[in-house]
């Protein structure tokens, strides 16, 4: 009868409790409960349709505070029409226990929202929202890149937070500049401090999949990247934009295989269009267009056999950066050439 909303997405780790579970079992209370009372059932039909319609816009946009607000008022409403119904005498045992547990879940309900609306509020009022401060030691102690060495940044969220550079790439100056969690808008914001003040000679940019799940609009997500993209010709960095990765079944609801694939197809044609290139991790991580149970172990993060794959993908993507002309540079030849 009612499908399941994920209200925390949690990025490099599992939260302390399951808010799936836990609307699971509120949605199958609702309709055992509404069995046991006689003409509830039809009483709270429409209800119950406007509920189902509010959790499937959930999996689309699982952390969609004011989708996840509707849900609980609706489930608020049925219990006040559950008040307002007469009921058998005596209740029997079984469905008396499931109404005890039903107002139980939706109290408990009421308290992951507040934390989730804390987490929120929390993180609005942060004075460093972007997480600027995490590499900003790091990032003062390095020096100048070498002179044969091509400085190359690495730029996403947690899966290339994760990402021990230094294990899969040898005698190369790779940067990692992941932040676990982060959107696109965040990543615009660390793109000064953690990529051009490194003056490095390419980027490699992994992101989007965050933005997804928290039901960003597609559109908003391409003009992040533009953004990135804008920021890298202008200061003579090349730019590498790579595919977001394929989720497990365990993902999909909160990241739509469509909605990915639909990203991933914009990121190929931008980079055709602007003549960068383009590192199709989707292709070797995925399995009938879902990720490979045997490259990661969260149907999320990529474990040390798809980091494995990614490798030569970024190694290739690079190694053809790096010997095109900066953007910079093919804009100063054109100019000689007019």
């Amino acid at each position: 009868m009612f499908l399941i909303p994920l209200l925390f997405v949690m990025q490099a780790a599992a939260p302390p409790e399951s808010p799936k579970v836990l609307t699971e079992r509120i949605g199958q209370l609702m309709e055992s409960t509404a069995a046991a009372v006689p003409g509830l059932v039809a009483t709270s039909a429409v209800l119950a349709e406007n509920t189902k319609a509010t959790l499937t816009k959930l999996q689309a946009a699982p952390t969609n505070l004011p989708l996840n607000y509707e849900f609980l008022q609706e489930v608020r409403a049925y219990l006040a029409l559950v008040e307002a119904m007469p009921k058998p005498y005596p209740l029997p045992e079984t469905p008396k226990r499931q109404f005890v547990e039903l107002r139980d879940g939706v109290e408990h309900f009421e308290t992951v929202m507040r934390a989730l609306l804390d987490q929120n509020q929390r993180q609005l009022r942060s004075p460093d929202r972007d997480n600027l401060g995490r590499y900003a030691e790091a990032n003062d102690r390095l020096g100048a890149p070498a002179a044969n060495q091509p400085r190359v940044v690495f730029m996403g969220d947690s899966i290339t937070d994760l990402w021990r550079l230094n294990e899969y790439f040898t005698g190369r100056e790779y940067l990692n500049r992941g932040v676990g969690g982060q959107v696109t808008s965040e990543m615009l914001g660390r793109m000064k401090a953690d990529v051009l003040d490194l003056r490095p000679k390419a980027i490699i940019i992994l992101g989007g999949t965050n933005d997804i799940a928290r039901g960003t609009p597609a559109r908003t997500i391409q003009n992040n990247l533009s953004m990135i993209g804008d920021l890298c010709r202008a200061n003579g960095i090349t730019p590498i934009f790579a595919s977001i990765l394929p989720v497990g079944e365990a993902r999909r609801n909160e990241r739509p295989p469509a909605t990915i694939a639909q990203v991933n197809k914009w990121i190929q044609e931008y980079c055709l269009r602007n003549n960068y290139v383009y590192a199709d991790y989707f292709t070797p991580l995925s399995q009938a267009g879902m990720l490979d149970p045997t490259c990661s172990d969260d149907a999320l993060h990529p474990n040390a056999r798809g980091y494995r794959l990614m490798s030569p993908v970024a190694t290739k993507a690079i190694d053809k950066a790096l010997n095109q002309q900066s953007p910079t540079e093919h804009l100063t030849t054109q100019k000689k050439r007019r």
